[in-house]
């Protein structure tokens, strides 16, 4: 067996790399150098072309005994842009007191998700190689376009012949306690850009234009009016909401030639990307305009089971509670992994991630690695 890993120290040592997305360089370094002791074969390349790439992905694997169990951890390095006025500097860990006890480390992705990556490292130190084949899926965009990030480390598992059988992402999914909330699904995600074209003109004389203004509110206002669906056993009603409205007249004398405006729709299982753009396009072409959609992700679910049973008993036997199975929230990288294998997600508390003073609770470390430690071994035992 491996050396132990102290969690907290390389969760520091993460947090001290700047790394907002796409991350690349030296937070690989320091997650390379943390895996190399542990007998991972560590694979860095870069992925894609400009404007979205080149994007840094590593894949680390320990082979176990041949025909055995493949397990992975998948998550990301990449952080949010810090902001201003941080109590301390954004990317110099610190460790402070909090009240009640305990100290909480603050540092930008400290909670999402160089934490949960720390706590994988310090898990698979404790697993002794026979027990199975362990790997980690480690990408520098997941914050940004995402384009060729997991994307990318999917198609290189594929060609390797290195598909796990289930796979844990590090995502904080805990709202008020660490254990509280799992993930075992996520909604869809269609952004679409609206634009209706007009003629413009002289506002004293609306006869010799063609105002696309009315007609844009009037195709906003039947959108808003649709009601997707009322939910699922599963999922929380599909929800459509407009994010832009802009028509960038400067004059106020003229009437505008064209305007635009943008929606996103988070959708549950009941649709599709693909089908949502569509009906969506049918309605702006009734009021004179066009759509272009971006399909972020589809909907999909990990139903209850055996690897959700793994998690919550490793949960249970660290804290005490069971977590909730989840479908909230926004999307992440397990929307490409849930075409490899099963897929869940679980991690640190929430609260403060792309916040000023992102903070983590040392002690939450130190049992998120244990939890982790406990649903490798189950998941390799199978």
């Amino acid at each position: 067996m491996s050396q132990p890993v102290d969690v907290v120290a390389l969760a520091e040592a993460l947090i001290a790399c700047p790394s907002v997305t796409p991350a690349a360089g030296l937070v690989f370094d320091c997650l390379e150098a943390a895996l190399l002791p542990l007998g991972f074969a560590v694979h860095r390349f870069a992925a894609g072309e400009s404007p979205d790439g080149p994007v840094e992905n590593l894949f680390a694997v320990r082979r176990g005994p041949e025909g055995g169990r493949h397990f992975a951890f998948a998550g990301h390095v990449d952080v949010v842009p810090p902001g201003e006025g941080w109590t301390s500097a954004p990317f110099a860990p610190e460790r402070r007191p909090q009240v009640g006890g305990g100290d909480l480390l603050y540092g930008r992705g400290a909670v999402d998700m160089k934490g949960a990556i720390a706590a994988m490292v310090a898990a698979v130190a404790d697993i002794p190689q026979d027990a199975g084949t362990l790997s980690l899926i480690i990408t520098g965009d997941e914050e940004g376009a995402a384009r060729f990030g997991t994307v990318a480390l999917i198609e290189h598992m594929r060609a390797s012949g290195e598909q796990p059988d289930l796979c844990l992402v590090g995502e904080p999914t805990s709202a008020n306690r660490l254990g509280d909330m799992m993930k075992i699904g996520r909604r869809g995600s269609v952004n679409i850009w609206l634009e209706v074209e007009g003629r413009e003109g002289h506002v004293a004389y609306p006869h010799l234009a063609d105002n696309p203004a009315p007609r844009l509110v009037a195709l906003l206002a039947e959108l808003d009016a649709l009601q997707l669906d009322e939910g699922t056993e599963w999922f929380q009603p599909s929800n459509l909401e407009i994010t832009d409205i802009a028509i960038g007249n400067p004059a106020t004398n003229v009437i505008p030639p064209r305007a635009s405006a943008r929606i996103s729709i988070r959708f549950n299982a009941l649709h599709t990307g693909e089908a949502l753009a569509a009906r969506v396009s049918e309605v702006a072409a009734r009021h004179g305009g066009t759509a272009r959609a971006v399909i972020s992700g589809e909907a999909f679910i990990t139903l209850p089971g055996t690897f959700s049973a793994m998690i919550a008993d490793a949960v249970q036997a660290e804290t005490g509670i069971a977590p909730d199975p989840s479908t909230t929230g926004g999307t992440s990288d397990a929307r490409f992994l849930k075409n490899v294998c099963p897929v869940i997600e679980f991690g640190l508390c929430n609260a403060t991630m792309h916040k000023r003073d992102e903070a983590v609770a040392v002690a939450d470390l130190e049992v998120l690695a244990r939890i982790y430690r406990r649903v490798a071994e189950a998941a390799l035992r199978g």
